[in-house]
């Protein structure tokens, strides 16, 4: 089975563009694909928040619900925020387009590196998390978690792979049966810490733990604030759904506004719910079983609801990361659109998906996996990073439009850099609510920076600011491409020329050097064929057939160098060269060369590759264009031919083999020999 077909089987029939409207998403299947990251960060955000605050003692995990609602406050400010971005920017993009639009280039490429680290991010502690889920319910697989984590990264990358509509009926179950085992989860345990209906009341076990560190003064502020740093991971992948809004079906924008208000909703009401119970039933994060399992347990035992809610936790968690596949490659869309980025990743693959970015994306999750050694807890500190930096520029954009739309009058529009803006009642107050959101999120970014620098936020910091520069090489890149090819003021004089000559590096005479050389007789009346010699026998046995085949070779020029030494490559290097910058300065020289393709690719190996390293020598020079023209070898080709025959017989060498007798440096400065003389000695 050749790769073809491989492919056909892992990834499905190619997809034709047309189908492109068919592909897109309702809003149950996008909510599963854009949602599932921020409605599974509840298996870990509360987790995130006890984890700071016990180093103050379990008497200080009481704040973790004051802190929950105060970060619940907070996601509300950037749903409304991004709603706005949404309606105002329908093609997608975020916060790299809102940047882009309203702050400049270098914030919306500093906007850009923050969520692609992000979402690199959101795949690899997203995965983490999941293996986290099943070591908890199976300890015995804890030393195995690495292993697991990249078998699910290729699984997924696999699915990403199949299509987008595809993914979106395969997710959409684990993230429903979730969202549902959760909130049976969170109904009974508050039914039974109340006492409602007649309900067992719930059993609260006290755990003491000691306080680590002094609980008062400037060191208490400084880990309440890491402790709501920390719940903020509650906010990673709300910006997915305004970089994907061209993933919905028509009408996109309206679409992906209600599936934002969705997903708000859901998400916070089980951040909420788990936050409320997990403070109140005194519980302390363990390293061994994370929080929402000892909730799930002490709520409903260790039955089928227990394992409903771990099982589909692991795996909501696993597809949490599609989030990641939806947006990284849709932003390295717009980056490569606008010369940040390799053009490659603009090309959408069979299944209508932006495959480059998705194996680009793959790749660098797999790399953080391991080296993190899939600790999701290791890794959140750089997570939420980039997260604040992508709503902080965000939505300081949409501040500064609506600051434009609220000067407009009624019936007036104008074109922005990106979009159109017409004018809109109550710019004010939303204004109002942007400048608070952005101005918390830059809080909460500051305070990342600050509180887990050390803790490895140092690599994001360091990160960002590369990526930025890259970026900026990438677009010089671009532009001087663009400044080269560019016809303006070009005049039809200063076009390049083309020379007649043509050279045919050949090791002997058979049947597929002499197809090379018909070829190059089409193309010019200055066929110049080049070979090296290294002893005489090779001379009287090229000669010999040379001569027999006059018909063929009539009017083709010979040239033919002794050559002292064993390896071929640099005499018809400089050979060429000399041709090229001395008798043909300034114009472009045409080089044919022959090649045979042995009849299995496993039987290539048995050959030298002299074809391949000529070519490699050849391909820097700006003035030598290089044509291949294959011989492909078939046994079966000429059963009736008789041995004697020379045109039959396979060659002793061939362009791959006998041009490789060994080279060493040596001048060339050889004239052509015209067709009626004798080879050059």
């Amino acid at each position: 089975m050749d790769f073809s077909n491989l492919k056909r089987v892992l990834i499905g029939q190619p997809f034709p563009t047309s189908r492109d409207s068919h592909e897109r998403l309702d809003n149950v299947r996008a909510l599963a694909i854009f949602a599932s990251d921020p409605i599974s960060s509840n298996a870990y955000a509360t987790e995130a928040i006890m984890h700071v605050l016990i180093v103050l003692g379990s008497g200080a995990l009481a704040l973790t619900l004051p802190i929950g609602l105060a970060v619940a406050t907070l996601v509300l400010l950037v749903i409304f925020s991004y709603i706005q971005t949404i309606m105002h920017y329908p093609e997608g993009g975020g916060s790299y387009m809102v940047s882009k639009d309203n702050l400049g280039k270098m914030p919306s490429l500093i906007a850009a590196a923050a969520l692609l680290t992000d979402y690199v991010l959101t795949v690899s502690v997203s995965i983490s998390a999941g293996v986290r889920a099943v070591t908890s319910a199976l300890p015995e697989l804890f030393e195995y978690r690495v292993l697991i984590a990249l078998v699910v990264l290729i699984l997924v990358t696999w699915i990403n792979l199949r299509g987008i509509r595809e993914s979106g009926t395969i997710f959409a179950i684990p993230a429903y049966a979730f969202i549902a085992g959760v909130l049976v989860v969170i109904v009974i345990g508050m039914v039974r810490y109340f006492g409602l209906f007649g309900a067992t009341p719930l059993v609260i076990t006290p755990h003491d733990v000691q306080a680590q560190v002094d609980s008062s003064g400037f060191l208490f502020i400084w880990l309440l604030l890491r402790a709501f740093a920390g719940g903020c991971t509650a906010l990673t992948g709300i910006e997915a759904i305004s970089d994907g809004v061209k993933a919905f079906k028509k009408p996109e924008a309206k679409n992906a506004a209600l599936t934002m208000v969705a997903m708000g909703i859901i998400a916070m009401t089980l951040f909420i719910g788990i936050t409320f119970l997990a403070t109140h039933l005194l519980l302390v994060p363990e390293e061994a079983e994370s929080i929402l399992s000892q909730l799930t347990r002490s709520a409903t035992g260790k039955g089928f609801v227990y394992f409903w809610v771990q099982f589909f936790t692991a795996a909501i968690l696993f597809l949490a990361a599609n989030t990641g596949y939806q947006d990284f490659p849709r932003l390295s869309f717009f980056l490569a659109r606008d010369n940040f980025l390799p053009r490659w990743l603009m090309i959408r693959g069979d299944r209508l998906v932006y495959s480059s970015g998705i194996v680009v994306l793959a790749t660098l999750a797999s790399l953080l996996i391991i080296a993190f050694q899939a600790d999701e807890i290791a890794m959140l500190p750089l997570y939420a990073i980039g997260v604040m930096m992508g709503f902080s520029l965000s939505q300081a954009g949409m501040f500064r439009l609506m600051g434009k739309i609220g000067k407009l009058k009624p019936g007036e529009s104008i074109q922005t850099l990106v979009t159109k803006i017409h004018y809109e009642k109550h710019t004010a107050w939303k204004r109002a609510v942007n400048a608070v959101g952005a101005s918390l999120t830059f809080l909460v970014f500051l305070i990342l920076v600050i509180t887990k620098f050390l803790d490895g936020a140092w690599i994001v910091a360091v990160l960002i600011p590369a990526m930025v520069t890259m970026f900026y090489s990438i677009n010089r890149h671009y532009e001087n491409v663009a400044h080269a090819l560019t016809t303006q003021d070009l005049s039809p004089k200063q076009v390049c020329g083309v020379a007649d000559v043509v050279i045919v590096p050949i090791a002997d005479v058979h049947r597929g050097t002499l197809l090379a050389l018909q070829y190059a007789k089409r193309i010019s009346s200055d066929v110049r064929a080049l070979t090296i010699f290294t002893d005489e026998v090779n001379r009287e046995r090229f000669d010999k057939r040379w001569n027999r085949f006059s018909e063929i070779t009539k009017g083709i020029n010979l040239v033919a160098i002794q050559y002292d030494f064993r390896d071929v490559l640099n005499p018809i290097v400089d050979y060429i060269k000399f041709v090229n910058d001395e008798e043909f300065h300034n114009q472009i020289t045409t080089v044919v060369l022959p090649e045979f393709i042995p009849e299995s690719k496993w039987t290539s190996w048995l050959h030298n590759q002299t074809a391949n390293r000529l070519r490699a020598r050849l391909r820097d020079d700006k003035d030598i264009v290089l044509i291949e023209v294959p011989f492909h070898v078939d046994i079966n080709s000429h059963p009736d031919t008789p041995v004697d025959d020379a045109c039959a017989q396979e060659p002793e060498e061939t362009i791959h083999e006998t041009i490789i007798q060994n080279v060493s440096d040596v001048d060339i400065n050889v004239e052509p020999t015209p067709p009626t003389e004798k080879p050059v000695e």
